[in-house]
């Protein structure tokens, strides 16, 4: 009996998903391009009836036809060296997926490289982490749907289930999966800013102890705020350092690492001239995170606000802070969905933002109830342009933009940066302003490089000769 998919790759995310198939009754065969990680995984699992080969040509002859291969390797020019191994060895029919963190440019030329011979190619998000990988992941396929039928059931089976449904959807053509993964990691870096914000005004304005913003925490995962990041930061909270008795948080330097995903959405947002500006501030606060050195010299000599406030009423702030952090998570899923809207015109994709909500709803990191929302939103309004405009959010805004105010303006006054939240202020007021400055910027532009204007009161294009 031949498998019913092979698996190339077996980092942790690779080996978990190996595990997590033939725990769902698959017939799994796996490889790895150096036989060491092979070994590792006959040697720590050998409980698992999974066909392990150290030929290529063995383990694609191992496979039913069509055959169905899932690529986890390292994204960027590996995957295309594992698929230029894996083409003559295949055939026409056959199923490429590529699981890793690509850059969606990539999968569509690969789409579309493969496309002419005659072998399918499959863009697979995959969200959730080593832990996600193993007991279901969010999954976020793209590319042919007649392939996709091939592969769904396999899928859909290994997904993170809510509900009873999976965590996994036809996302739409070539790339589009990955496109989806890509924005999802932009909104997941926005969201972990804001929790740090919302941590560090707890801390340094408030005046808890990290035990008591572990228990505010989980306090507020039985609330509006439930999801994965809201659960864990708590749980981070509680630990302390071996070596110290110190919090473990107090330990760790304070420089934020990134792998590139947060970055290109905020790239792929200025190409398509969409306001992600939350997603990106993330990507700018991890940036100015890694100038330790730098930031440590500074604060020696520049000088910040000389503010000395004591007996601030702790439950009040509190409640504060929790309305604030909503405020910016609706922001900035706002943004995200907002991106996707635009991105799925742009390229004719027709992406379904309802379903694309439902599926973060288990498995991955944006995880959370929150989500349930945005999708009834979308069910309600498939053509709604912001979710900041339907009546269930209108009427959190109403009642949580006060609190966001009152944070950043505190944060002002104490010198506590505070990009995220202030970036979410930002953009709720520039979003709802019906008028703003730009008229002096279109005048400016006139001026210096004719580049003329529209008028509010007629129709056309006009321009001034301003040196007269």
């Amino acid at each position: 009996m031949k498998n019913t998919i092979g698996l190339y790759g077996l980092g942790v995310m690779g080996a978990s998903l190996a595990r997590n198939m033939a725990n769902k009754g698959e017939q799994v065969a796996i490889y790895n391009y150096t036989p060491d990680l092979t070994d590792k995984f006959e040697n720590e699992f050998p409980d698992y009836d999974i066909e392990a080969h150290y030929e290529l040509e063995e383990f694609v002859r191992s496979l039913e036809t069509p055959r169905k291969i899932f690529l986890m390797v390292t994204a960027g020019p590996i995957v295309d060296s594992v698929i230029q191994s894996l083409v003559p060895l295949l055939d026409k029919g056959d199923i490429i997926m590529d699981g890793g963190n690509s850059d969606f440019h990539d999968s569509n030329r690969r789409y579309e490289e493969l496309h002419k011979q005659g072998i399918h190619f499959i863009g697979v998000g995959v969200s959730g982490g080593e832990e996600g990988a193993l007991n279901g992941p969010a999954l976020m396929p793209s590319g042919d749907p007649e392939a996709y039928q091939q592969v769904a059931p396999i899928l859909e089976k290994i997904a993170a289930q809510v509900d009873g449904k999976p965590c996994c959807t036809y996302i739409g053509p070539k790339g589009s999966g990955h496109y989806v993964k890509m924005v999802h990691n932009g909104i997941e870096y926005a969201d972990m800013q804001l929790i740090t914000e919302a941590y560090q005004f707890l801390r340094e304005i408030v005046g808890l102890s990290v035990q008591e913003i572990s228990e505010v925490f989980t306090s507020w995962n039985e609330t509006e705020l439930k999801s994965y990041l809201i659960e864990i930061t708590a749980d981070i909270l509680t630990r302390k350092d071996e070596e110290t008795g110190n919090p473990l948080v107090d330990v760790i330097l304070d420089k934020a690492g990134q792998k590139g995903t947060g970055k290109w959405t905020g790239q792929e947002a200025l190409d398509l001239g969409v306001p992600s500006t939350i997603m990106t501030e993330a990507v700018f606060t991890r940036y100015l995170s890694s100038m330790k050195e730098e930031k440590v010299y500074a604060s020696e000599r520049l000088v910040g606000p000389q503010v000395a406030e004591a007996g601030l009423d702790k439950e009040y702030w509190i409640d504060v802070v929790k309305e604030a952090l909503y405020m910016g998570k609706i922001c900035a899923y706002a943004q995200g969905f907002y991106q996707y809207r635009m991105a799925s015109s742009q390229y004719g994709w027709s992406l379904n933002l309802g379903e694309i909500a439902l599926i973060f709803r288990g498995g991955c990191i944006i995880r959370a109830d929150f989500l349930n929302t945005i999708s009834d939103v979308f069910k309600e309004n498939p053509e709604l342009s912001n979710i900041l405009l339907a009546p269930y959010f209108v009427e959190r805004a109403s009642r949580h933009q006060a609190s966001l105010r009152k944070i950043v303006m505190k944060g002002f006054e104490a010198g506590l940066s505070l990009p995220c939240l202030t970036t979410s202020l930002t953009y709720y007021d520039g979003y709802r302003s019906a008028s703003s400055g730009a008229n002096l910027i279109q005048a400016q532009r006139d001026y210096f490089g004719a580049h003329t204007y529209e008028r509010i009161d007629k129709e056309g294009i006009f321009h001034t000769n301003w040196q007269n």
